[in-house]
């Protein structure tokens, strides 16, 4: 009889390894590196947003004129949710713009930077950035002509690379993983890993 790697005989699902489900040694590296570009990406997103560091968040309007940074008073998803939203829910994403919704999205982008880069808590990051990158997806409602894919664009790819994380334990490697597991509280509740 074999034992398969997938199928797990622990009563703690916290107690699987990365090395039980990846048995090659570049496979976890490589793992490890798309994890921490992923993590970054979603990290970066918070930090340029927050300080205004003129990629996504741009420069000031006008010269003497404020940063549109978060912390000088800018709206990290308001202006996404209020001018960049197209398609059939473009007046509902609108409505819900709000300071609220700024938080949220911040905290989000925060929150599962931080996980993924650190490799701990990759379940739920990995179902929170997926949430946000559907959220995304029907924002920008791919389905317009002139769009490059009206299926599978970054945010789909993003959010299969955090399920891959998370299901494959990538936080192990280069990462915080295995000492979080063994946290008698992870270990107790096995959707924490």
């Amino acid at each position: 009889m074999s034992i398969h790697p997938e199928i797990s005989t622990s009563t703690h699902p916290a107690t699987l390894v990365e090395d039980d489900l990846v048995t090659s040694g570049t496979g976890r590296r490589v793992l490890a590196v798309t994890r921490l570009a992923t993590g970054f990406i979603f990290l970066w997103a918070f930090l340029d947003k927050t300080f205004g560091l003129h990629y996504s968040t741009g420069a000031p309007v006008a010269e003497g004129s404020p940063s549109l940074a978060w912390v000088n008073g800018g709206t990290p998803s308001q202006g996404f949710m209020t001018f960049g939203a197209t398609g059939p829910f473009k007046d509902v994403f609108a409505s819900m713009a709000s300071p609220v919704t700024d938080w949220l999205f911040m905290l989000g982008m925060l929150g599962v930077g931080l996980a993924v880069m650190l490799g701990i808590g990759l379940r739920v990051s990995a179902v929170a950035g997926s949430l946000i990158m559907l959220l995304m997806w029907v924002a920008e409602w791919p389905f317009i002509q002139g769009t490059t894919n009206p299926l599978v664009d970054y945010h789909v790819i993003y959010a299969l690379v955090l399920v891959v994380s998370a299901v494959l334990l990538a936080g192990d490697t280069w990462g915080l993983g295995r000492r979080w597991a063994k946290l008698p509280l992870v270990q107790k509740h096995g959707w924490l890993r």
